[in-house]
């Protein structure tokens, strides 16, 4: 399935790194909750649970369910995902890398910190697109918020653990540390959005989310897909998600048993 993007959002997220695109997955809601749903009371082995000790809900995470749960596998597959990647990124062909769920009770309380994607992560390239797709309505201030223009820093962010900010490889000079987002120098992309709504941004800009304070419950999917000039990067640890079986050097394309190309043209 396609669907043509506008010109000024193409120019957005080349711009900004980051858009956020008005009802294009509506239709596909209702689907995504069944999976998510699903997904809740089946986590995977690699789930995480976190929670903030004066907070009473809990924040799960889960990487990598798309093929074994047949809601989020038919998106995948038969949606506009793809097709947007390819628009978006601006490539021939498009591979899908995987897919990351959020679920963040009432209460929660965990916030989701300001980092950037690309270092946790065993690829490089510049076209790259994760899309954001919250599952129910979502006000601006509990939305996901991006750095315009982040995506273009010289350097990588320093990747960091979340629960004990520590370096997630060795300290090198590949890296630079994370800026000073609150003195006012970044101009900060954030909206209020409905189900069907997407935010769509490049592994390389800054992003985050703040914590779940309020009586609802929050489900959020992430997609990621790599464009034309995507290969395998050998980081100096494990990645996340982690793929320790994956056989590959340095600037091949991705194995397409593991990371299939979903739309070519």
């Amino acid at each position: 399935m396609t669907l043509a993007l506008s010109k000024t959002d193409i120019e957005s997220f080349n711009n900004d790194g980051v858009v956020v695109i008005r009802g294009v997955f509506k239709e596909w809601i209702d689907i995504l909750i069944r999976g998510a749903e699903f997904h809740i009371n089946n986590p995977s082995s690699s789930a995480l649970v976190h929670q903030e000790k004066s907070y009473q809900g809990h924040f799960m995470e889960d990487f990598c369910n798309w093929q074994r749960i047949p809601e989020y596998k038919d998106f995948v597959l038969n949606s506009p995902l793809a097709s947007l990647a390819a628009e978006l990124t601006e490539s021939k062909s498009v591979q899908f890398f995987h897919d990351h769920f959020f679920y963040k009770e009432a209460y929660s309380g965990v916030e989701t910190p300001w980092h950037q994607d690309m270092p946790y992560y065993c690829v490089s390239g510049d076209q790259t697109v994760s899309f954001w797709l919250p599952l129910e309505s979502r006000e601006q201030s509990v939305s996901l918020k991006c750095l315009a223009g982040s995506h273009t820093f010289p350097k990588e962010i320093r990747p960091t653990s979340w629960s004990t900010n520590d370096s997630f490889y060795e300290d090198d000079e590949s890296f630079m540390d994370l800026p000073n987002i609150d003195n006012g120098d970044f101009e900060i992309k954030q909206w209020a959005t409905e189900p069907g709504d997407v935010v769509a941004f490049n592994f390389k800009s800054i992003h985050g989310a703040s914590a779940n304070k309020v009586d609802g419950l929050s489900r959020t999917l992430s997609f990621r897909l790599l464009g034309d000039d995507v290969v395998y990067r050998q980081r100096l640890g494990r990645t996340s998600p982690n793929f320790p079986d994956i056989n590959q050097k340095n600037g091949e394309r991705l194995r397409e048993d593991w990371f299939p190309t979903i739309w070519s043209n």
